[in-house]
């Protein structure tokens, strides 16, 4: 199965069939589940130092922080966003 790559802000990608979750911050749920991959080394920050605004949660439990709003990272999951990396072509 070939790989679509999901643009997640400022040159970052994540192979889009390894999300399994993308997540708003706020809650407190969302934030333990931020803190415990920062202890077990899973945590990936890709804000480039901007407030995060979205958490993806992947099937390897690494946990991404992005300053792409957590709705339009999905729009581009679905690509109906013009930012969305074209389907790969194989």
């Amino acid at each position: 199965m070939p790989s679509v790559l999901l643009n997640i802000g400022f040159g970052n990608v994540v192979a889009s069939h390894r999300v399994v979750a993308i997540v708003t911050p706020g809650s407190a749920p969302v934030k333990r589940l931020k803190d415990n991959a920062k202890k077990a080394g899973k945590l990936v920050d890709a804000t480039q130092g901007r407030r995060t605004r979205a958490v993806i949660v992947t099937d390897s439990d690494h946990v991404i922080l992005s300053a792409v709003a957590a709705e339009t990272i999905t729009q581009r999951l679905e690509g109906r966003d013009e930012g969305a990396e074209p389907p790969a072509r194989g």
